[in-house]
């Protein structure tokens, strides 16, 4: 099975050489493809990324035509020629052993989706921002509840699925951060499977971080009522 991985960028020339150099050097013995969208960055991102293309056909790069994460994550959905997609973010939080490990279990094993946790017993957080960090929790739990999961870590944009059960649950509606919350919770209203595993987290080292809690609020919400009533329609159906 062929690994796409997603990665969507927005202004990322200080780190997003050393990050693409880091995710070739890890997964270099296995089939795999970078699907990067360059969501209107402003700075030499584009730039450093077609020359590591050129040097790299594995390594595919396509411009967003609608500015947002949404629109990048569903570009590379679509772009993408893998059977399993794996999102990563640019900043390099996550760590490239698990995605050998998210790889390794949804090729082996009748797997939809593997999601990463930073807050199970085997999972590592290095430098989380305390506020966020309190935020997220109160979000993720409330969000457990409400859909009655055992997972507890549904913002986290770090998963892997089979592009198969991401077309089954399009259209992803989301255009910021929260399409990363949409995205599990559609694969869980559809009862499909998936299996979480703990994963490692370290804060960004190099950029300027593009979250921001005030802006987001109001979208998390409608993600989760949107979320809700759909998987009541499809109960129902």
């Amino acid at each position: 099975m062929k690994l796409s991985i997603v990665l969507p960028v927005r202004n990322e020339s200080g780190g997003i050489k050393g990050a693409l150099d880091l995710i070739i050097s890890s997964i270099a013995d296995l089939d795999y493809e970078i699907v990067v969208i360059n969501d209107f960055s402003e700075d030499t991102s584009y730039g450093i990324i077609d020359k590591k293309s050129k040097e790299n056909n594995k390594i595919k790069l396509f411009n967003n035509n609608k500015k947002g994460l949404g629109g990048a994550i569903n570009l590379g959905i679509t772009k993408s020629t893998g059977g399993a997609i794996c999102i990563m973010m640019a900043d390099m939080s996550d760590d490239v052993s698990d995605l050998k490990t998210y790889y390794n279990l949804i090729k082996n094993e009748n797997l939809d989706a593997v999601f990463g946790s930073r807050f199970i017993k085997g999972s590592s957080l290095s430098d989380y921002p305390l506020k966020k960090l309190i935020l997220n929790r109160i979000f993720n739990y409330i969000t457990k509840l409400i859909f009655l999961s055992n997972y507890n870590d549904f913002t986290n944009a770090f998963k892997i699925y089979k592009k198969s059960a991401l077309l089954n649950a399009m259209p992803l509606v989301s255009e910021s951060f929260n399409i990363f919350l949409e995205m599990p919770l559609k694969i869980i209203s559809r009862k499909m499977n998936y299996k979480i595993i703990p994963i490692k987290w370290k804060n960004r080292k190099e950029g300027k971080a593009k979250f921001n809690i005030k802006e987001l609020r109001s979208k998390y919400l409608f993600t989760l009522i949107y979320c809700f009533l759909e998987k009541i329609l499809l109960k129902k159906n």
